[in-house]
């Protein structure tokens, strides 16, 4: 589609408030997901940390346990 000028392809002949709406609906879905992702992913991460500390706590106290 060929615009003769900047108005007229904000305007997008006449169905400007559909086609921006939908861009933007578009957008901040797109950003709402990475957001989710990357809070997801640290979440994750610091559930791993924690999972290994523990277990590394729990290989220790059994150590100390034989030593008794």
């Amino acid at each position: 589609m060929h615009f003769d000028s900047m108005s007229d392809f904000f305007a997008m002949g006449g169905y400007a408030a559909y086609v921006w709406s939908a861009f933007g609906i578009s957008f901040v879905a797109m950003l709402w997901i990475l957001f989710s992702s990357m809070a997801t992913h640290r979440r994750v991460l610091g559930d791993i940390k924690n999972k290994i500390a523990r277990e590394q706590r729990i290989k220790d106290a059994k150590k100390m346990e034989n030593t008794l």
